[in-house]
């Protein structure tokens, strides 16, 4: 977090951390929405949940560690200290908890009328209470640990979200107030399906629970509920490493264990037992309003375990396709040396780009493989097939982000596979995680070398790529691969502060870049145009830049799916400024950079927000769109984007946010137009023209057969 006491204009932005609880607040919409099916509805929720885990892990334990370490400095957004932020969030979250509580009984109650019945133990039926208490003796009770908590016990370690049932107990014999805990098993499933009904089930921590009477038997059982205390995830990954640490893979599972124990700083409760909250409270040494009391369940991942046969509760099954101009008979590399593809995911299928690479590793001409990764499936075909191409030979080098937070885990797993298959692996730079995403293969030919750099927007994940919307550029350009061999080569020597011809590359390149090409619009003034769709807005000196070109005259629509400190419409300031957020089925990843129009435009498409992680403390890169045919499509696809009135939200000047409605026009939501339209996605172009090779090229692909 940037932190300052120097003095800057707040009447145009908002604090990053309330601005992230109005985007959660707009994933919570969706549960709410009855045009959403219903477990696609109990599915937000579950998203809802995961998102707000996540803020107070990372974004509160930082405001806490800031509250300590720099207290009286002024977040340069809204001129909050950090216990101010914290008192705000504090407050702000309690209403968002009341409203999860209330959609959530709302779904339950119309999921129970389509089937689909999350009971409890005091609604079955004696033979399911018997199946049920069968299922506890064998399977349930031999994993738990149950304890108490007085002078004798100390207080356990609670791990962090990990879900408890806790009871306030009264000893019998002389009266004494103690604290029982016992664990939900890591190992045990969430839910349990009653015999041959896949659309019944009780959850583990309610059988746990109902069970507490015979797992505390000796005392009187007062109040009970279910708990999950939060801590601080935010760890610093360069803290203690040092010239004597040589194995930077150790430092980081080091580094995760610290994390399992920080300090906490929201503990959730379900149920009804105020005693036993201040109980609990006073043991994590948390305040009031870092408690949440709900009578929604705690962990809603088992959304995801539910099959339900009625197709309805669900959005209709998507298939990502094979690109219509692409054939899957000829080699990609031949078809990419005479054409850029753009993949678009989750419409098209990553297998394109899985193609290419299973053909790069026993390709006898491919010398090398470059890569940069951030985030891997956990069965990723990616790393297989450079696994392949370094057994084969190959020269293959990953630049493996193990920064990647809550992904750090399967980053040191996949780098010790890598390189034990004779991968060369890079672990980015100390103070700057590498989050671009680019790929370099070189192949042999007979004039001297040929390329195909790959650069994408989002992670070279296969199951985020059908959830996340994204885009994969793969092109044969010569200058865009001899910008990449420059950024490989630079990585492998810790340089950050080269120049590059083609690519934007922070933490050095990025943002002048965009604050030139901003200047540029500021000269064209009211024929000045910028469209920017990222995930989120924070960095301060762009904000003031965009601001600047608003009091010019220049057009500026902004497409921001979480995060956006820039207030719009405020006059004299943001009035040429709209800020749009779209909230659907898939998850808006993708980030463009659009400046200007026409021949004159710049459009880039990049793994880097508008944030100063990203500008200034990360390896990113915005590469250009050069193929006219996939310019055009994009610019299309912003306007299309801007036109959603199902989806969308404007930004107004109060803050808050006012849901699009199509009332005299035709209904577009964005996502499931491309959905219906497969004919209108970026590969399905028609032949380009261009020299004689390319027609014949594209002639042999597209002639009609005998």
């Amino acid at each position: 977090m940037s932190q300052s006491n120097k003095k800057y204009d707040l009447s145009y932005t908002q604090n990053r951390e309330l601005s992230w609880l109005k985007f959660n607040s707009r994933v919570i919409e969706e549960a709410a929405d009855p045009s959403v099916p219903l477990m696609e509805r109990l599915r937000f929720l579950s998203i809802f949940t995961g998102n707000l885990d996540e803020f107070f892990m990372v974004r509160v334990g930082s405001l806490f560690d800031l509250s300590v370490v720099t207290p009286k400095d002024r977040e340069n957004k809204s001129g909050l200290t950090p216990d101010e932020q914290l008192s705000q969030i504090f407050d702000a979250v309690h209403p968002l908890i009341r409203q999860r509580d209330s959609i959530y009984h709302d779904l339950c109650r119309e999921l129970e009328a389509a089937g689909v019945r999350n009971l409890s133990y005091h609604q079955l039926k004696d033979s399911d209470k018997a199946y049920i208490q069968g299922y506890y003796r064998e399977n349930i009770r031999p994993l738990l640990s149950p304890q108490i908590i007085d002078r004798s016990h100390p207080f356990p370690h609670l791990k962090n979200k990990a879900l408890y049932a806790a009871a306030l107990l009264r000893d019998r014999e002389n009266n004494r107030t103690l604290l029982g805990i016992a664990g939900v098993p890591d190992s045990i499933p969430p839910i349990l399906f009653l015999p041959g009904r896949s659309t019944e089930f009780v959850r583990t921590e309610d059988i746990i629970q109902t069970h507490l009477r015979k797992i505390f038997k000796i005392y009187k059982i007062e109040e009970s509920a279910i708990i999950a205390v939060t801590r601080n995830a935010d760890i610093s990954y360069d803290e203690k490493f040092g010239d004597d640490t040589d194995d930077y893979r150790n430092h980081m599972a080091m580094l995760l264990r610290i994390r399992d124990k920080l300090a906490p700083v929201r503990m959730e409760l379900q149920g009804n037992a105020p005693k036993l909250e201040i109980l609990l409270r006073s043991m994590l040494k948390l305040k009031e309003t870092q408690c949440y009391t709900c009578t929604c369940p705690l962990n809603l991942g088992y959304a995801y375990m539910l099959d339900a046969c009625d197709k309805s509760l669900y959005h209709t099954a998507h298939q990502p396709v094979w690109p219509a101009n692409l054939s899957r008979r000829l080699p990609m590399w031949k078809q990419i040396q005479n054409q850029d593809i753009l993949l678009f995911y989750p419409y098209h299928s990553m297998d394109p780009f899985l193609n290419l690479l299973r053909e790069a590793s026993v390709d006898s001409r491919v010398q090398s493989i470059r890569i940069t990764i951030y985030r891997l499936a956990r069965n990723s075909a990616v790393a297989k097939y450079l696994c392949a191409a370094a057994e084969n030979g190959k020269e293959v080098t990953v630049v493996m982000e193990l920064r990647a937070r809550f992904d750090e885990k399967n980053n040191i797993d996949w780098a010790e596979e890598l390189e034990e298959a004779g991968c060369s692996i890079i672990y980015g730079l100390e103070g700057y995680k590498c989050h671009s995403k680019i790929c370099l293969i070189t192949r042999r030919e007979d004039r001297g070398c040929s390329y195909v750099t790959q650069i994408g927007t989002g992670n070279y994940n296969e199951k985020t790529s059908a959830l996340y919307t994204d885009f994969s550029l793969l092109t044969a350009s010569h200058s865009i691969a001899e910008d990449a061999v420059s950024f490989f080569d630079n990585m492998m020597i810790g340089n950050l502060r080269a120049s590059y011809n083609k690519l934007l590359v922070a933490p050095v390149g990025l943002k002048p870049g965009i604050l030139e090409a901003i200047d540029r619009e500021i000269c064209h003034g009211n024929e000045g145009r910028i469209i920017i769709k990222v995930n989120s807005v924070t960095e301060r000196d762009l904000i003031d830049k965009l601001k600047e070109a608003s009091c010019a005259g220049v057009k500026i629509d902004l497409i921001v799916r979480g995060i956006c400190c820039i207030v719009p419409g405020i006059p004299g300031k943001t009035d040429n400024i709209t800020v749009t957020s779209i909230v659907g089925r898939f998850l808006e990843h993708s980030r463009i950079y659009s400046f200007g129009t026409g021949a004159r435009q710049r459009l880039y498409l990049s793994s880097a927000d508008i944030m100063t992680r990203n500008q200034n403390r990360r390896v990113e890169i915005a590469c250009p769109v050069e193929a006219q045919p996939l310019r055009e499509w994009i610019n299309s696809y912003l306007q299309r984007l801007l036109s959603d009135n199902l989806k969308a939200r404007l930004l107004q000047p109060d803050g808050k946010d006012l849901r699009v409605h199509a009332e005299n026009s035709t209904p577009l939501s964005v996502q499931q137009y491309y959905l219906d339209h497969q004919d209108a996605l970026p590969s399905c172009l028609p032949p380009p023209s261009g020299s004689g090779r390319r027609k014949g090229f594209w002639s042999h692909l597209f002639r009609r057969k005998p």
